[in-house]
């Protein structure tokens, strides 16, 4: 992603004859609880052009080409655009669950600004910072982490799961364990060539290595795509895509 907005930031820059930055803001991304906050804040990003008076109704909204919304009503079609994960908490049928996720936008639209969704860490867990000081006098205290939208519990949750992901990748680096040495011995499993494998080569054999070496380089050694990539001789997004298969297959 900031990849692609610093592409069209220079993009724009060469074509409108300007310079500095287009975006206000860097992209950023977090870690969501499903459970209870994906559609609230799925809702509250889709209304972002109507709180902000660029469109005035709902209708507007549908047709507003800059916005989610509209591909996931179906006005729309972007393939690289996951739509089911939610429409599926809706409905199986998917007219109804396109029906009944756009009445559930239009019901927020009188909200406003929502505290829980703004913010950072505990201060969006908690409501507000009314919320968080209320906390405070009563001497409680709960995990937070701004990279994560969710309560206490879950917050601990992750970051204890994070905790022991680098706990493992710290033991396999004092093992001696590096990129190389994976790449060298699922290499020799399989019998590839080296060179081949950093050609590019498609065999069946060679990709399903490739695919075992990004996921041990991430998993084992939490290295990058990128740094992988530059390993094994594709791009970043072929890593990303590798892994993927590989854990789409394994079914992790």
């Amino acid at each position: 992603m900031r990849k692609l907005l610093t592409w069209y930031a220079q993009y724009y820059n060469r074509r409108h004859k300007r310079t500095g930055h287009l975006f206000e803001n860097r992209y950023k991304s977090i870690l969501c609880d499903e459970e209870n906050y994906l559609l609230a804040l799925v809702r509250y990003i889709h209304l972002n052009p109507l709180r902000a008076g660029i469109v005035k109704t709902i209708e507007e909204l549908d047709r507003y080409p800059w916005s989610g919304h509209r591909t996931v009503i179906a006005k729309a079609k972007h393939i690289w655009m996951d739509t089911d994960s939610v429409l599926t908490q809706f409905s199986s049928v998917r007219r109804k669950a396109i029906n009944e996720y756009r009445k559930f936008v239009q019901e927020g639209t009188g909200q406003g600004r929502v505290k829980e969704l703004t913010g950072g860490g505990l201060i969006r867990s908690q409501g507000g910072w009314s919320q968080v000081l209320g906390m405070r006098r009563r001497g409680q205290t709960e995990d937070f982490d701004e990279r994560i939208l969710g309560g206490g519990a879950f917050v601990n949750q992750i970051l204890k799961e994070t905790e022991e992901r680098h706990l493992r990748q710290l033991k396999h680096k004092r093992s001696g364990i590096t990129l190389q040495k994976i790449i060298e011995e699922e290499c020799r499993k399989i019998r590839i060539n080296l060179l081949e494998l950093r050609g590019g080569g498609k065999r069946r054999e060679v990709s399903m290595t490739r695919s075992i070496i990004a996921k041990r380089g991430r998993d084992e050694l939490g290295l990058s795509a990128a740094t992988i990539a530059r390993h094994v001789g594709v791009s970043t997004s072929a890593i990303t895509k590798a892994i993927e298969r590989i854990e789409k297959k394994s079914g992790s």
